[in-house]
């Protein structure tokens, strides 16, 4: 059975969650925690709770999916609740010298009808207070109705504003082609970290191609694929 802030459906022909209860919340946040302990153990060095993209914690933040009239509803102060408590409740488990980080869909591109990047702004705030270490910005996910303007790196603003107004570590993604795009990006200081999916899908050697290209020396190559690799360029 899905769960969710209010029961309303994603689109018309999606099935009707259940209205989380207060009990929910809390057996849904231990189970945020038991996944942090496992990943722990597991031995991963960074940790992301994705609140993006119409998953649980995204559909908190948002008036289109969060309909709820108790203190996890209405203003962003109590839409940001449930993600903040959650986040809290991970950070005390998740070693303080490993990243815990944050994937936030920022803006609904609907105006004041849905989540803007103003209201974001202040929950990047209050998750730089809790200890996050880092904002992975990203946009939409959370209804159909979203009217985005894609194109090339076409989320980084996004990204900026949020490293610029609050002072937190942000992670660019979006439309962001290749290598040359990501260095332009750090150059330029509008983002400190940078990830592509679909170029890798396009090119999976696009990262050993790009240490080629720029002489990065340090990075890892499959043992089967060294007879590939070309000697570093002359200096």
């Amino acid at each position: 059975e899905t769960l969710a802030p209010s029961p309303i459906p994603f689109d018309e022909d999606w099935p009707v969650p259940r209205e989380m209860s207060k009990e929910d919340l809390e057996r849904v946040k231990g189970q945020f925690v038991a996944a942090a302990k496992n990943a722990e153990r597991a031995g991963f060095d960074l940790l992301e709770l994705h609140a993006a993209h119409g998953y649980l914690l995204s559909s908190f933040l948002t008036p289109v999916a969060n309909h709820r009239t108790d203190e996890y509803g209405g203003p962003i102060e109590n839409r940001m609740r449930y993600l903040l408590e959650v986040f809290e409740a991970v950070r005390a488990v998740w070693p303080d010298e490993k990243p815990l980080i944050v994937r936030l869909s920022v803006d609904d591109w609907l105006g004041e009808e849905g989540l803007t990047i103003d209201e974001s702004v202040l929950i990047c705030w209050a998750l730089k207070e809790r200890g996050c270490d880092l904002i992975d910005v990203s946009s939409a996910g959370n209804t159909p109705k979203s009217q985005p303007v894609y194109g090339r790196m076409y989320q980084v603003p996004f990204a900026e504003r949020i490293k610029e107004d609050v002072g937190i570590p942000v992670c660019a993604v979006g439309a962001i082609l290749g290598a040359d795009h990501a260095n332009t990006i750090l150059a330029a200081e509008r983002a400190d970290l940078v990830a592509m999916a679909r170029p890798h899908l396009r090119d999976p050697y696009l990262t050993l191609r790009a240490s080629q290209h720029y002489g990065y020396e340090r990075q890892w190559w499959p043992v089967q694929y060294l007879p590939a690799k070309r000697p570093p360029p002359p200096r």
